[in-house]
């Protein structure tokens, strides 16, 4: 008999599940007041319930079933692979392994017309077959229309179906404290609803490789739930249920959502492009953490601090130069360098977007036209570790003072050392520490004193870099 898995984990140890989300009946007359199209039926009980909620929501989401085959590579002894033991004991070719597979996970219908269904991307990820199940029991064969890896989010459409649509709400709105349901099929389990509350929202770090901005719930999740609604008292779908935190697999009260309005952005590219395409302002860029921002002159700064401007990029034709702490997109605040990136990455290429920066103490709005993605280093978070010989980091580093100019250049960097783990590389002209110019050795030693951070204005051929080193 062949086990069905239920949505396979991502794990650190992270098991790919769902976020679900709790309500308590003291507080539940405060949703009542605010949902009030949702509150209790008066003429049965007196006693409020989150049923209307559920049965409004649940008709759209589905369980999503899919069958497919991953290849595996076996385990081989070296001694196998010896030609002369191969050729006297006659072994044969041994290649990879087809394993076929099944395994179950939640959607959420987001356009009955059309047929949409948001998803996971690792619940349909290498599927050749994909069965839809409604909440009545009827079964749809669907087909994938795009899957983003990245953002962990897929669209996958059915054909000649009877759907019922959830709204899309406002993900920016919600707030810590507010109180969700999660929907969705753990362990096969259809349409289990569990409660919380938001415990924390913007969660990132989880894939180191995606992008991700997570509301993150206290609710109970398990496998199954992946690709399933967390839902606010409104009853309109603010997340998609991806994934939680666990030692062992089970639920530990530590789970992810992905925001609706990211889903939203995603969804609009794969069904437009069937894929998602990045876009990227060209720059490398470093969260400013507290000393970075006392080393800036403003305890209070957030934001991305621009370490580096690539040649020919959308941020060198806006304007933007090393040094700029870019401070705002659109409006809205910018805290870190993850931030800027995933604001960006999930832009439309050739879209406008208005920039807020500090630079030397003034703050500047420029507008720059986000391009497409040629790599990945395009817009990286180049945050690094610990620095100095003078600072550790600098360790490892052989500092003169510049022959034919004010300075110091970087002679050469030793091997393995802490210095080559930084972004400082052979012949760089460093010119300023901490914003304060230094003409020679000396004056660079007694600026990097005692620093805990040196933020390094370095010219590197005809490109001036910002290098953060802590």
């Amino acid at each position: 008999m062949r086990r069905t898995s239920y949505a396979p984990t991502r794990t650190l140890r992270i098991t790919t599940a769902l976020c679900l989300i709790a309500l308590t009946v003291s507080t539940a007359s405060t949703w009542a007041q605010g949902a009030s199209h949702a509150a209790t039926d008066s003429s049965t009980s007196s006693m409020p319930s989150l049923a209307p909620i559920v049965k409004r929501v649940s008709p759209a989401v589905v369980n999503v079933a899919t069958r497919g085959t991953v290849t595996e590579q076996q385990q081989r002894n070296p001694l196998l692979e010896d030609p002369f033991f191969k050729r006297f004991f006659d072994m044969p070719e041994q290649g990879p392994r087809h394993r076929p597979f099944q395994s179950a996970g939640s959607g959420v219908v987001v356009d009955a017309k059309q047929g949409l269904i948001l998803t996971n991307a690792h619940v349909v990820e290498n599927a050749s077959e994909i069965t839809v199940t409604t909440l009545d029991g009827h079964d749809y064969k669907a087909t994938v229309i795009g899957a983003d890896a990245p953002s962990d989010i897929a669209v996958i459409k059915v054909k000649d179906a009877k759907l019922t649509e959830a709204p899309l709400g406002d993900s920016s709105k919600a707030e810590v404290g507010d109180y969700v349901l999660a929907i969705g099929n753990p362990f096969g389990l259809q349409h289990t609803v569990t409660f919380g509350i938001v415990s924390a929202l913007g969660r990132s770090g989880i894939n180191p490789d995606g992008y991700e901005d997570f509301i993150q719930t206290d609710a109970s999740i398990n496998p199954g739930n992946s690709g399933g609604a967390l839902v606010n008292l409104r009853g309109e779908v603010i997340g998609i249920n991806s994934a939680i935190l666990s030692r062992s697999g089970g639920n530990i009260g530590i789970g992810f959502a992905i925001p609706s309005n990211m889903a939203q952005t995603v969804m609009d590219q794969l069904v437009k492009y069937g894929e998602v395409k990045r876009g990227v302002l060209g720059v490398n860029i470093v969260t400013v953490t507290p000393d970075v921002a006392d080393n800036l002159g403003s305890k209070d700064l957030q934001g991305a601090l621009v370490s580096q401007v690539v040649n020919g990029s959308a941020a060198e034709k806006a304007g933007i130069k090393a040094g700029d702490v870019i401070t705002a997109i659109n409006g809205g605040m910018v805290k870190s360098s993850a931030e800027l990136r995933n604001r960006i990455g999930l832009m439309r290429v050739g879209e406008n977007v208005d920039i807020t920066l500090l630079r030397d103490g003034k703050t500047k709005h420029l507008t720059a036209t986000v391009q497409g993605k040629s790599t990945d280093k395009d817009s990286k978070d180049t945050d690094d570790e610990d620095n100095t010989p003078l600072h550790r980091a600098l360790r490892g580093a052989e500092l003169v003072d510049a022959p034919a100019a004010t300075g110091v250049v970087v002679r050469a960097i030793e091997a393995n050392s802490p210095a080559s783990q930084s972004m400082l590389r052979p012949n760089d002209l460093i010119s300023a520490v901490n914003r304060k110019p230094v003409a020679n050795l000396k004056e660079f030693t007694s600026a990097a004193k005692d620093q805990a951070s040196l933020i390094l204005q370095v010219k590197r051929g005809a490109n001036i870099l910002v290098i953060v080193l802590r």
